[in-house]
Formats: structure tokens, C-alpha cells, sequence
């Protein structure tokens, strides 16, 4: 029987012992192999018919990651972003035997680790209230110091981005880092699921040595970042 218009979700190492395939977006879910390498997939799932409706269109993107979710909980993978299919199972087989090699050194790297956002968010400098009785020459001088001092707060602010970046990098070189000046910067870490009690420790450390910036650690998630 041919598979048509795979949709699929990961690639991981075969075999695969004990794997619970989760539930699908419509169909249920299957394990096409292709030498050491797996793809799991739903056959029939025709994204183009959710152009139109953004209703399904979340519902599909949530349920992509939902089985992301449940795959990397079980085993190694190498999640795939949302929108990727084949037209039949021929296709995949020659996709997975041109860029075996890639995807299993890919795999091996993600061994046994995890993905973790690390939100950094730039506090805002206290602004002291300056009273509307002072005039004059009084009043003015009140707003250079109050402007001179947020000043130094931005440039120690930045000063302490730079340095949380290369603590970060010290401690995880493959981090991926996407900066947004004035508003949340985010970091992904891909780090040793074992390791996870030591990352605390260290983003209480990094938080410390930058009281003017708020972190985040969010839980581990699949690496979406390192692919």
C-alpha cells in the first residue's frame, strides 16, 4: 500500500524499542524506517486546506508541538519545524538515505539534552518624583541629575548584557541568543537533562552578577533551536 502526503514530525535513531506514537491531528501516527534512521509521520494531512481557517490552523500548530512534546519525552529526537511533509514515503526514504549521515550526527548531539529559554527582560531605572513647588534653576538642575542618572543606569545595563552573554557562553558555547534592544531578549540553552539542578545555580549566579535585568528560566522543552 503506497503513503501519500506525509506530514511529519521527527527523525530519530532506529530501532526504536517500546516507542508510544501519540495521537495525530486526524490520523494516527506511523514509523516509516529508512536503514538507522526513523521518521515519524500522519499520513493524508493536507496543510494547505488551512490557509484559509486560522482556527484550525492554531489547533494544527498546537498539536505539532504536542507530539513533539510527548516524542522528546520518550526518546531522542530531532524535531522538524511545522509544515514539513513528503508527497509519499519514496520521497522520505531518498530524503533520510541522502542526509542520513547528517541527521544521525545531529541526533547524537542532542543526546540525552534539552532546550531551556532563558528570558531577559531590562528593568527600568526608578524615577524619583520631582515635585512640582521646585522652579527655577532648582527645577532644572533636578532633571539634568535625574537624566544623568538614567543615563549611567543604560550604560551599566549595557555593560551588564555583554557580560551575561560571555558567562553564558562560557558555560554553553551552542547557545543560540536573539536580542531585542529595549524590550525581552531571549536565550537558548541546550543543556544536559542531567544537569538541569546546576543551571539554576547559575542563573541565580548570572542574576546576581546583573541586578539590572530580570531572568527568566523557563522549563525544558525539545531543542526547536538546535536542528
Amino acid at each position: 500500500m503506497k503513503l501519500y502526503n506525509l506530514y511529519t514530525y521527527a527523525f530519530l535513531k532506529t530501532p526504536i524499542e517500546s516507542l508510544k506514537l501519540p495521537v495525530g491531528m486526524a490520523n494516527p501516527l506511523l514509523l516509516i524506517t529508512g536503514g538507522e534512521l526513523s521518521a515519524v509521520v500522519e499520513p493524508e494531512v493536507g496543510l494547505d486546506t488551512l490557509q484559509n481557517d486560522d482556527e484550525r490552523l492554531i489547533q494544527s500548530v498546537l498539536c505539532h508541538d504536542r507530539v513533539i512534546c510527548q516524542l522528546f519525552q520518550q526518546t531522542t529526537i530531532l524535531p522538524l519545524r511545522f509544515g514539513t511533509s513528503f508527497l509519499e514515503a519514496e520521497n522520505l526514504l531518498t530524503h533520510l538515505c541522502s542526509h542520513g549521515q547528517e541527521y544521525q550526527e545531529k541526533i547524537e548531539e542532542l543526546e540525552g539534552k534539552g532546550e531551556y529559554l532563558l528570558k531577559c527582560i531590562p528593568r527600568k531605572p526608578e524615577e524619583p518624583v520631582l515635585f512640582s513647588e521646585s522652579k527655577g534653576r532648582q527645577y532644572f538642575l533636578a532633571k539634568k541629575q535625574l537624566y544623568e542618572a538614567q543615563q549611567d543606569f543604560y550604560t551599566l545595563q549595557g555593560s551588564e548584557w555583554q557580560n551575561l552573554v560571555n558567562l553564558i557562553t562560557q558555560s554553553y558555547p551552542s547557545t543560540r541568543i536573539i536580542t531585542a534592544p529595549g524590550t525581552e531578549s531571549r536565550i537558548y540553552l541546550l543543556v544536559n537533562l542531567q544537569e538541569e539542578p546546576l543551571l539554576i545555580e547559575q542563573v541565580l549566579h548570572w542574576q546576581k552578577a546583573c541586578p539590572r535585568w530580570e531572568l527568566q528560566l523557563g522549563q525544558v522543552s525539545p531543542p526547536y533551536h538546535f536542528t
